[in-house]
């Protein structure tokens, strides 16, 4: 297990007791990896808009993480995934009291053909180049334990685009 406070804390924020920690929001993220390479997308709008992450949004009511996981990658990039694993779970404060926890999701495969919508464009990236310095913090901590098959748990708190702490330990 690591973990770490980056930088200088203050007074405003603290790590979170995760074990009584409850989110204000439950959502998913879905990554597909196939042939060297993987599918994400350009977020337009919404939390993180600008930045490169997976395809993802908020769980609705009665839906589970994995149907949730599956109709947002419908809804931003138009393909269906086939056969999404569960990969890792992932807590987030923010300094502002936002918290979110999100169920992460790999797949191998999709049918249907990739398009932009106005949440999102579909960008390939070979697995050497993930561009992590246009994505989340956290992104650089977990997704090599994505791309390894490895089930994962993630804790970390943000001032905005700061990441302030970090835990990333792998499951068994």
């Amino acid at each position: 297990m690591s973990a770490a406070n980056l930088g200088n804390p203050s007074p405003e924020w603290a790590v979170p007791d995760w074990s009584a920690w409850s989110p204000r929001e439950k959502g998913v993220l879905l990554f597909v990896v196939r042939d060297n390479a993987i599918l994400l997308i350009h977020k337009k709008r919404g939390l993180g808009a600008g930045k490169i992450n997976g395809p993802g949004g908020r769980i609705e009511l009665g839906e589970t993480a994995l149907e949730a996981a599956v109709r947002e990658t419908q809804e931003e990039i138009g393909v269906t995934p086939i056969n999404p694993v569960f990969a890792g779970e992932l807590r987030f404060q923010f300094c502002d009291g936002y918290s979110l926890h999100c169920s992460v999701f790999r797949a191998n495969n999709f049918t249907g053909d990739l398009i932009e919508t106005d949440e999102a464009k579909p960008v390939w990236f070979a697995l050497e180049s993930i561009p992590y310095s246009q994505m989340w913090g956290d992104d650089k901590l977990w997704i090599p334990h994505l791309l390894e098959g490895e089930l994962f748990e993630g804790a970390f708190v943000f001032d905005e685009d700061k990441m302030l702490y970090h835990s990333v330990e792998k499951k068994s």
